[in-house]
């Protein structure tokens, strides 16, 4: 079977709506917290990320490879918290380490020796001298584009298109922009990502496509000495999964660097689940600054920025003030240090490789069964299934990628019992340590629910 036409395709909206009743019969109990929710926290979440179609699902607990529903229902974790849930839930290491330190005082705003074990460890993972530690993905890029800012006195930053880099200001231009927004391709428009972004603040950014050598360097010599850095995820990762062209990420080094710009890596999603050092450790493209967060500490929430001894001499020095109430917090630290020493190992790391070749496999199997000219894209713990024919290379192609698709798929695969994030197209799987190959046989055992539904 070709691609599928939005004619071929007519019953996907009726496949829909079937599925979302499913859905929510399986749900009561989250519609009635739901419901009740709304009377005081905002929306009815704790996240805008948290709202899906047809509700949120509300959690109450996990283990193992497993999460449960507030109803009881039994899912495969598969949405990971986004990418934070790769040791997977209470995973022994962390829940004693965890423990172990609740009870010695959680918060003093002062350091504490495991930090030193964690800087040196993310050091010889990452190939970059010095660390800090704040508590988001967000405060990190935040940090790093502040720092590129003050090192260099510029106050321009390239960005790639579609990428999502937190919900500070300065990176919160062109994230999921509309197709009728992004303007020309060899000028992108710098679209706000959220509403509350100043126009001034867009003025800063220069837009580029990813995968694009040329585009970068038309933008360096378009503003040229007034570009600070660009920050980039060296795999994108909010839009399905985008891999680098060979090639990419050294060239656009090479660029700014020649520019007298610092590169910026976002390894938030790809830090540790592609990798021991994720794509700065399996492509040994180092930049000047690596931002961490969510794998890194095991489900507790932290995060770390590292850089070059010329980079991080700013913080050193106090040219650039890094600070944060809750940065190196005693609690973070203690499950970092379990996460990193007990959970990211080598074998676990064959672990997670074994369950990803089983799970493409399986899906590609499936794929060809139908004839569809979907294909999976997978990259360490991560992966996605991109319903198109051509391989997606930046934003653009992927905004022609059928939404209804995934959204269909994580329907299936929700009330098939395996929990995927609610954003179809967008988002991607990921696989724990703690997962089986029971686990990643489900979800193939699922799509091909959905593949057949799609074909029929």
């Amino acid at each position: 079977m070709a691609s599928q036409s939005l004619g071929e395709l007519a019953g996907i909206d009726q496949l829909i709506a079937e599925q979302e009743k499913i859905f929510l019969q399986r749900q009561p109990r989250s519609t009635e917290l739901i419901a009740v929710a709304g009377e005081h926290l905002a929306g009815g979440a704790t996240s805008n990320w948290q709202i899906a179609e047809p509700q949120a699902v509300w959690m109450s607990h996990g283990s193992g490879s497993k999460v449960y529903d507030v109803d009881g229902n039994e899912y495969v974790d598969m949405h990971g918290g986004y990418g934070a849930s790769i040791a997977g839930h209470a995973h022994p290491a962390i829940v004693a380490a965890v423990e172990g330190r609740v009870r010695r005082g959680t918060h003093f705003a002062q350091p504490t020796e495991d930090a030193i074990w964690i800087a040196g460890e993310l050091a010889r993972r990452f190939d970059l001298p010095l660390w800090r530690f704040a508590n988001s993905g967000t405060e990190a890029t935040m940090d790093a584009v502040h720092l590129a800012r003050a090192l260099t006195g510029r106050d321009l930053i390239i960005k790639v298109e579609g990428c999502y880099h937190g919900h500070h200001d300065s990176v919160q231009v062109s994230v999921l922009p509309d197709a009728d927004e992004v303007g020309p391709r060899d000028h992108p428009t710098p679209v706000p990502g959220n509403t509350g972004i100043p126009s001034a603040i867009r003025d800063l950014v220069v837009v580029v496509p990813f995968n694009d050598v040329a585009a970068v360097a038309r933008a360096l010599a378009e503003h040229r000495g007034r570009v600070a850095a660009m920050i980039l995820e060296p795999v994108m990762m909010n839009a399905g999964i985008i891999p680098p062209d060979d090639g990419y990420l050294s060239s656009i080094r090479e660029l700014v660097h020649a520019d007298d710009a610092l590169l910026i890596y976002d390894e938030v999603k790809t830090g540790f689940t592609t990798g021991p050092g994720g794509i700065t450790g399996r492509t040994g493209v180092v930049p000047d600054m690596v931002c961490l967060a969510k794998a890194l500490g095991g489900g507790i929430a932290v995060a770390a920025i590292g850089g070059t001894n010329t980079v991080m001499s700013a913080i050193a020095d106090g040219r650039y003030e890094q600070v944060g109430t809750f940065n190196g917090n005693p609690l973070a630290m203690a499950a970092t240090r379990a996460t990193l020493s007990e959970v990211l190992t080598e074998d676990n790391y064959a672990h997670l490789d074994m369950l990803s070749v089983r799970l493409r496999e399986s899906l590609q199997a499936v794929i060809a069964e139908h004839g569809f000219d979907w294909h999976v894209v997978t990259v360490g713990a991560k992966g996605c299934v991109t319903f198109r024919r051509e391989r997606v290379r930046e934003f653009r192609d992927f905004l022609e990628v059928d939404a209804r698709l995934g959204h269909l798929h994580w329907l299936i695969q929700h009330n098939g019992g395996v929990f995927l994030p609610p954003w179809g197209k967008v988002e991607q799987w990921l696989l724990s340590v703690q997962h089986s190959p029971a686990d990643v046989d489900r979800f193939a055992r699922n799509f091909a629910r959905f593949a057949q539904a799609v074909s029929s």
